[in-house]
């Protein structure tokens, strides 16, 4: 509703001709200057707002009845203490409202109440922090937020119900059952500062002459991020015309070599190269192909994709299915698809569906149909999946690995399973991963650099919570009692603390 002479429509206040108050109508609409002479404030009938009910309102209005504004004991204007908070009251002595010629007349002292909004503001109650007139658009309080903003004492924090947003934003269609993002969990963060051409003097000077010193590779790789690491590579061969993949193969040896040119490596090359190695090895190695496929979004697999036709003159997809035969085959080609769905959103009846269907294609039936398996977990997203094998635990008392190792057999029984607990749990998953590679006889060193310099700037430190939980040691202390030499402290410039 419009309240009439409130705000001016020039919108300065107070309005050019007559000063204030304003002319008929206004408020007060009483003669004289402000506050009002007799009938005080509230305004008796006639008053701001002209209509029926003046103001202030009956039961349940404002200022409400108990614990109200203004506070109860305290006249208007209020005593000292009162609102606003300074001495005196209101008005405030000093300075007056507003300062212009012609408005308020100002009172001696110092300091009005409150200060004048800016200009262009749109008068009075029109600044962020103005003090709106009753019904109109939200106003802030003096020194508080703009109008819209989360209050100061709450940054986002989770409400009492952990599936649900935090203050200032709009709860989601249907509660999530996995955990809110916890923001950045890498090890490895961002060197202010860093200069790729600054860096490669380093590199250069490390390579240069009798001997290397790897103490000045490991500092400065160990402490910058991939897009600071990978600008390097550029960066050395302006600089000094020769190659730096070229020049630390031939300075450095074994693990550590392998460790410093992954991690001078862009991710999906990275990949890429992990996939080759692992089809065109001795034997097949079937982990690191579902490792990588299950784990990485779609943007990524693409990326990956193009890149293994690029540098190897043919398809991902091909190369798995010569690699490949059966259900195993028909998991990873449609894993290297990319395509799966990546919506946050969870539909519980349709989480429901799928359970039924796994069920009845695995345990509830003579055989297995693994088909049914493989269109869903290829197929569904990731916080829909998890919906799916807790409605799958409800349903048949049975942990989903269980069933599936209980129906299958094989590289499609481990292929399976390494899916699901990669989508249930990403940092157990690797977590597991990495205790395998370190476990018993001799070092996995091409999976534990792998998952080091992938998971370093993903999710390293709940892998590492993971590994406490779930073995009862450090990560950091199982790496150090592990490998030895460079390659070990690089790693643990990688792993980035003991827990």
């Amino acid at each position: 509703m419009s309240y009439p002479g409130y705000p001016p429509q020039s919108g300065a206040y107070p309005p050019q001709a007559g000063g204030y108050p304003p002319q008929q109508g206004a408020y007060p609409p009483q003669a004289g200057g402000y506050p009002p002479q007799a009938g005080g404030y509230p305004p008796q009938a006639g008053g701001y707002p002209p209509q029926a009910g003046g103001y202030p309102p009956q039961a349940g209005g404002y200022p409400p009845q108990a614990g109200g504004y203004p506070p109860p004991g305290g006249s208007y204007p209020p005593a000292a203490g009162g609102y606003p908070p300074q001495a005196g009251g209101y008005p405030a002595p000093a300075g007056g409202f507003p300062p212009q010629a012609g408005g308020f007349p100002p009172q001696t002292g110092a300091g009005g109440y409150p200060s004048m909004p800016p200009a262009g503001g749109g008068g009075w109650g029109g600044a962020p922090a103005g003090y709106g007139m009753p019904g109109a658009a939200q106003q802030g309080y003096p020194g508080g937020p703009a109008p819209g903003q989360p209050m100061p004492s709450y940054p986002g924090a989770p409400a009492a119900n952990p599936s649900m947003p935090g203050y200032g934003s709009s709860a989601p269609a249907t509660p999530q059952p996995h955990a809110v993002a916890k923001g950045y969990r890498g090890s490895i963060k961002d060197y202010p500062g860093a200069d790729p051409l600054r860096d490669v003097e380093v590199l250069r000077k490390a390579m240069k002459g009798f001997g290397t010193d790897e103490a000045a590779i490991i500092e400065l790789l160990g402490s910058r991020t991939n897009k600071q690491r990978v600008p390097m590579v550029a960066g050395y061969k302006t600089t000094y015309g020769k190659d730096l993949f070229h020049d630390l193969k031939s300075e450095l040896t074994g693990n550590f070599e392998k460790l410093v040119i992954a991690m001078l490596m862009k991710p999906s090359h990275f990949d890429a190269s992990e996939l080759r190695e692992a089809i065109q090895g001795a034997g097949t190695d079937e982990a690191c192909l579902i490792e990588i496929l299950s784990s990485r979004s779609n943007a990524e697999i693409c990326e990956i994709n193009q890149v293994y036709k690029s540098e190897y003159g043919k398809k991902l997809e091909d190369a798995i299915s010569n690699d490949t035969s059966g259900h195993f085959r028909r998991l990873l080609v449609s894993l290297c698809q990319g395509n799966r769905d990546e919506r946050e959103t969870v539909d519980i009846s349709l989480a429901k569906q799928d359970a039924q269907k796994l069920y009845a294609a695995g345990e509830n039936k003579v055989g297995t149909d693994e088909s049914q398996f493989n269109a869903i977990l290829c197929a569904r997203s990731k916080p829909h999946l998890r919906a799916v094998f807790h409605e799958y635990q409800q349903m048949c008392g049975r942990d989903i690995v269980k069933s599936i190792c209980r129906e299958m057999s094989g590289d499609v029984e481990s292929g399976m399973v390494a899916v699901v607990k990669c989508i249930k749990n990403t940092p157990a998953y690797f977590a597991e991963r990495l205790h395998k590679a370190m476990q018993g006889a001799g070092t996995k060193d091409r999976t534990l650099i792998r998952i080091m310099v992938s998971r370093s700037e993903m999710d390293m430190l709940d892998i590492r919570q993971e590994y406490v939980r779930t073995y009862g040691k450090s990560l950091y202390t199982h790496i150090s009692g592990d490998t030895s030499g460079d390659y070990k402290k690089l790693l643990l410039k990688l792993c980035g603390g003991s827990d």
